[in-house]
């Protein structure tokens, strides 16, 4: 089940950069940051009441609440900074190089959460970056 919505998530990934620069055009790239986090702020909350875990608030640890909001943080750098790319880059170009969050990803997981970091990874990461550079230049 988690390859299908892996797969899913990829599709709306990629109609997202494409309906946002088109979207963006004479747009303010923060002002389209600000709508596109209002309509995901109100998907998420639909979800949340629509499955009933509205309850599951009071028992989020302190711990929890601190990693989510730093999440959080890091997620509208992202977009501020995505969204202003897309706007004045090409979006096969600034795709490309968002993408590469796959390579520090797994920098980071080695790093920070101890897994495991195979050859088959790092050749995955030459290739990532390899290919990217390739894409971009």
């Amino acid at each position: 089940m988690w390859i299908i919505l892996a797969v899913l998530s990829s599709v709306f990934a990629a109609l997202t950069s494409i309906l946002a620069k088109i979207g963006i055009d004479g747009v303010n790239s923060h002002l389209a940051t600000a709508i596109r986090t209002f309509i995901v702020l109100a998907m998420s909350w639909g979800m949340v009441f629509l499955t009933g875990k509205q309850g599951g608030i009071s028992s989020i640890s302190g711990k929890s609440w601190l990693f989510l909001i730093l999440s959080g943080l890091a997620t509208g750098a992202s977009w501020l900074c995505y969204y202003r790319a897309l706007q004045i880059g090409a979006a096969s170009k600034v795709v490309a190089i968002d993408k590469m969050s796959i390579v520090i990803t797994l920098v980071l997981a080695f790093v920070l959460l101890h897994e495991t970091f195979t050859y088959k990874s790092a050749i995955g990461m030459v290739l990532i970056t390899a290919g990217t550079i390739f894409m971009v230049i």
